[in-house]
């Protein structure tokens, strides 16, 4: 596949709660490190994804900000 996006973290699924629409996601890209994801129930089941599942999660969005203290 080719996406446009250079933001892909590669990753390891830690949860998948499915609910009756969406399902979220749970992501682990490094020790404590976790990004979560909210998708359609449809997608999650159709992609099989499970705990364990090799993934990246691809990051697309027109403003990053920076916060300091």
């Amino acid at each position: 596949m080719k996406v446009s996006a250079r933001n892909l973290i590669p990753g390891t699924v830690k949860k998948v709660s499915i609910g009756m629409v969406n399902a979220e996601v749970v992501i682990e890209a490094a020790p404590g490190v976790e990004i979560v994801s909210v998708i359609t129930k449809e997608s999650a089941e159709a992609m099989g994804l499970k705990a364990g599942s090799k993934v990246k999660a691809m990051v697309k969005a027109s403003s990053v900000m920076v916060v300091t203290d």
